[in-house]
Parts: C-alpha cells; sequence; structure tokens
C-alpha cells in the first residue's frame, strides 16, 4: 500500500515510516521540511495521489489552547479535503488516553477536536489514543526545574516507549478501519514525582525531586491518563527503557 505519514519526520513518524517500509509499503513521510504543509494545504493533493492510507501523527507547535485548536482543527480540514479527493480509504489518527476527561486544559480539548474531526470527516478511520511517552519525562523535569529541585506533582500516569507507540500506529495503518479507539498504555502507573525519582537514579546529576501538586504541565490533573481496564499494555518497563537510552 501507499501510506503517507502526516508528522513522518518526528518521534513518532519517523519510526512508523521505517516500521512500514520493512513491512514492504510505500511509506512517505509528509511534513513542512518534506514540501507538505496541512496548516496551508500545500502539497497535499500531491502527496496523497495514490494514497491508501494516511496516517496523522502531527503535533500542534504550541501546548497553548488557541493555536493548538487552531492547528488541529485547520489541519484536519486541509487533510480531509485532500483525503476524499484522492480516494484514502483509512485514516489513522493518533490521540492521547482520557483525552476527553480533562475539561479546561486547552491543548487536550483541541486534541478532542481533531478526533471529532476524524469522526465527522465521512473517511473510515482509526484512532489509536496513548499514554505520555518515556522521552517527554526528562523534558518535563526540565521544565520543572528550580536551581536543584525538581517539582513535580504526585500525578498518576503510566507512560509508554514511543517505539511501542510507533508499533501500534504502523499496526492500525495495516489493518481495515475501525471507526473507534483502541488505548495503548505502559506496564506501570507511578506518579510524575515518582518517574522522576527514577530518571534521577538511573542518571544522577546532582538535582532532586520535591513533590509539589501545584507545578507543571499536569498539576491538578484528574486520574484518567493512565487508562483504564481497556487498555492494550506495552511490555516495556521504564527503568528498563532507561537502561537502553
Amino acid at each position: 500500500m501507499k501510506i503517507v505519514v502526516v508528522g513522518g519526520t518526528g518521534l513518532i513518524g519517523s519510526q512508523v515510516v521505517a516500521l512500514l517500509r520493512d513491512k514492504g509499503h510505500e511509506a512517505v513521510a509528509a511534513a513542512p521540511s518534506t514540501g507538505v504543509d496541512t496548516l496551508t494545504g500545500e502539497g497535499l493533493a500531491e502527496v496523497l495521489k495514490g494514497a491508501d492510507v494516511v496516517v496523522d501523527v502531527s503535533n500542534s507547535p504550541s501546548f497553548d489552547s488557541e493555536p493548538a485548536l487552531d492547528f488541529f482543527t485547520r489541519s484536519a480540514r486541509n487533510l480531509f479535503a485532500a483525503e476524499k479527493e484522492a480516494g484514502v480509504r483509512h485514516h489513522v489518527g493518533l490521540s492521547i488516553v482520557g483525552v476527553d476527561q480533562v475539561p479546561g486544559y486547552g491543548y487536550y480539548e483541541a486534541k478532542v477536536a481533531q478526533e471529532n474531526a476524524v469522526r465527522g470527516s465521512g473517511v473510515p478511520y482509526s484512532i489509536v489514543r496513548a499514554t505520555q511517552f518515556f522521552e517527554f519525562i526528562a523534558p518535563v523535569m526540565d521544565m520543572s526545574t528550580e536551581g536543584g529541585e525538581v517539582r513535580l506533582p504526585s500525578t498518576r500516569l503510566r507512560p509508554i516507549a514511543s517505539a511501542e507507540v510507533a508499533a501500534a500506529v504502523a499496526e492500525a495503518a495495516q489493518g481495515e478501519p475501525s471507526n473507534g479507539i483502541r488505548n495503548i498504555a505502559g506496564p506501570e502507573t507511578h506518579g510524575l514525582d515518582r518517574f522522576g525519582e527514577l530518571t534521577l537514579a538511573a542518571k544522577p546529576d546532582g538535582r532532586t525531586v520535591v513533590t509539589d501538586d501545584t507545578a507543571g504541565l499536569f498539576a491538578g490533573m484528574p486520574d484518567v491518563l493512565t487508562g483504564d481496564g481497556t487498555a492494550h499494555l506495552a511490555a516495556t518497563r521504564y527503568e528498563e527503557w532507561l537502561e537502553q537510552h
């Protein structure tokens, strides 16, 4: 199949492209750097010629409410118009576990709007919702560092390796449209503060973790980011991943 991966040069997208090519598909990375811009529509008609499947793992450059909402809704309008014109038969989108249960958090509300656009597009679809990626924990810690302290909330997370997210997305792209949602998560649930402690135990740098439930992006989040009993659990534990990276 010809499978176009929007956001195909990023953390998830580049891995999805590699996995699909290994399976013998014509996987095409679509991103501004390859001449495709979903915000303006530039390059979409050309790249989607002959495409069987579109995978959208693109992300807003801003986590702020209004820019994120504009990015996801405008991109969706342009993308689905081009998909219909090209006769694409399956759209695979990547979203976030618990995304529709966090009222008042603008970025998540923007992702919900994107999901709604997928459902209303008329293109058969599959949505993969993943928990937070292991790769995001260290940057979140850096953003929450004050002097020698990393101030993190005890918000419960069940993060997952990006490689396992990419594998789930690639699997969905090669299957039939589910017209539904599949939740995937890592094998362990801890507070974000505990994940910070595990990170510094593996890679000591002189900082210490201080639990502060008012600090950072995940402060005050409801306990919905870990998934429920329906989530498929990946195998890789965070400590194992830290050893490998």
